[in-house]
């Protein structure tokens, strides 16, 4: 198949991304691509993508140019299409999916976002017959279920080999990803202190001014001798954090879609403490390969039971339901349907 991967449009796709969305798509196109297909992704210069990248701009330094960085790297994307032919276009943007009368081409657009981040008139008024959406979790696939009433769930994956498996630990915690309000870091701060445990905060504090002002009045404050900040760590210090912490903390206060972030930390044996939010439940197994709790409180105290995961148990399910094959698997399966069953606009 001749498939075009649309990014996000301001951040890149490589090994080192730190959106969830960024690394799921770079996964998936290397799989896809290692199968013989051959891929495109359409995203930002500074991509490392296995297939062609089509580089739609650079990466603003400041969110305020969003629209204006949506609209060129649309613009540039319809244009290449004009003169290249696809038999798929995966939308991984959350918003490519919105022009999709304007190409002839088939959309599987994966929502990766909560339910509430999405205008529900627009997904339930679907702009054209071309789309078709899938879900990355069961629980966010019952969130649609008044407006998009047939929708697939093909959940994330990763290249679980690819993470060191780890069973000896050290006395610290560990949080990654985002540092947003959303996702929590204050918690995973308050969290560890009431522990008295050490707290490793890994991560990218994103362009946007809501993000800059919530680290500058929840987190830094906060840096001291037992909280650190690894801003955007590489790789090779990514996973040495990973597979050498206490376990990993997960404290989003939204109902989350996924988390690459548990599944890396399970592929190095590592426990996982989630609060019982969206598809936690559904990726960290209660008791086996960490812990789901209701509170604050709850995760502090399941801390102090840490020692009763196994760590070859994290590492086992992640083989068994999260790696990257059986992702390309699925997605290939529904690359296929969408292609034999779209209804193409009359005109693009």
């Amino acid at each position: 198949m001749r498939i075009l991967y649309v990014s996000y449009p301001l951040l890149p796709v490589s090994p080192e991304s730190c959106g969830g969305a960024e690394q799921m798509l770079w996964t998936l196109e290397r799989e896809m691509n290692a199968r013989g297909h051959q891929t495109t992704v359409a995203a930002c210069e500074g991509s490392i993508v296995a297939g062609r990248l089509f580089d739609t701009g650079y990466a603003p330094d400041a969110s305020d140019r969003f629209e204006q960085r949506e609209a060129e790297h649309t613009m540039r994307i319809i244009e290449h299409l004009r003169w290249r032919k696809f038999d798929l276009i995966h939308d991984e943007s959350g918003h490519f999916w919105r022009h999709a009368a304007r190409v002839d081409v088939p959309v599987l657009a994966t929502l990766h976002l909560p339910r509430t981040f999405y205008p529900t008139e627009e997904i339930g008024n679907l702009i054209s017959d071309n789309v078709v959406f899938n879900c990355v979790s069961q629980s966010q696939a019952r969130s649609f279920w008044d407006v998009l009433p047939r929708v697939d769930v093909v959940q994330n994956g990763i290249a679980y080999r690819e993470f060191p498996y780890a069973p000896k630990k050290r006395e610290y915690l560990l949080w990654m990803g985002r540092i947003c309000p959303e996702k929590g870091t204050h918690i995973a701060i308050e969290v560890a202190r009431r522990a008295n445990m050490p707290l490793v905060i890994a991560g990218q504090v994103y362009p946007f001014r809501w993000h800059k002002e919530y680290y500058e009045r929840e987190v830094r404050p906060h840096l001291d001798g037992r909280v650190w900040f690894a801003e955007t760590p590489m790789l090779e210090r990514k996973l040495e954090m990973l597979s050498k912490a206490r376990a990993v903390l997960l404290t989003s206060s939204v109902e989350e879609t996924s988390s690459l972030v548990a599944m890396e930390a399970m592929a190095c044996g590592t426990p996982v403490l989630a609060l019982r939010r969206g598809a936690f439940p559904e990726i960290v197994a209660d008791g086996f390969s960490g812990f789901v709790v209701d509170s604050k409180e709850e995760m502090v105290e399941a801390i102090g039971r840490v020692s009763e995961i196994n760590p070859l148990d994290c590492r086992l399910r992640v083989e068994r339901e999260f790696s990257a094959e059986r992702m390309a698997d699925e997605y290939e399966a529904l690359y296929e349907r969408v292609i034999a069953e779209s209804v193409l606009p009359k005109a693009a």
